[in-house]
């Protein structure tokens, strides 16, 4: 990275901040010591910003049969997959904040299938990694093993949902050349 932009492309964020961002920023930064540069990087488009953070709060904040830490679990796991170097270590930061266990999080970063987790993760990761490598492919059988480790059909959807969403910021993050903020290399060893 050449310049304190969060991504490769010259986009600088619009200047000043509107006010609601501006906020949200200062609670972020409040909260985590840090604005996150993935929001740094949509503060070029206000608007863009502001549904990507209404999305992914809903998503990983938002009222689910999902525990946050099994939303960052796929968060890692998609992005092992599209080994998107942005989300692998802003997530992977976050699997080991919410675990307390760094090899858990190390381990969901290079091959979830040695991470130690339990039987009902184990299928819900790879539900999550058949969507990634291959949706198309997923069938009813598929739908009725999450049911039979106890998720829910709204479980299931949170499941595609959170997978979708990574493989979605994966992609945009690899192609903008997003760089992670530098305190998670660091953060929850």
């Amino acid at each position: 990275m050449t310049s304190d932009l969060p991504t490769a492309l010259n986009l600088p964020p619009v200047d000043p901040l509107p006010e609601a961002t501006a906020r949200y920023f200062a609670k972020c930064d409040e909260k985590l010591g840090l604005v996150p540069n993935v929001l740094r990087a949509y503060a070029f488009a206000p608007a863009k910003l502001d549904a990507f953070a209404a999305m992914y709060n809903d998503l990983m904040l938002g009222q689910s049969g999902l525990s946050k830490l099994e939303r960052e679990m796929i968060a890692v796991a998609v992005s092992a997959v599209n080994r998107c170097h942005y989300c692998l270590v802003a997530h992977g930061a976050a699997v080991r904040e919410l675990s307390g266990d760094p090899a858990l999080g190390e381990a969901l970063v290079t091959n979830y299938r040695v991470a130690r987790v339990t039987p009902r993760q184990r299928a819900m990761l790879d539900f999550a990694v058949q969507m990634t490598e291959a949706s198309y492919r997923i069938e009813e059988p598929d739908r009725q093993a999450l049911r039979e480790h106890g998720f829910s059909d709204r479980d299931i959807w949170d499941i595609a949902a959170v997978a979708g969403f990574f493989n979605m910021t994966n992609r945009m993050a690899s192609a903008t050349g997003m760089w992670p903020n530098p305190d998670y290399h660091a953060a929850h060893r």
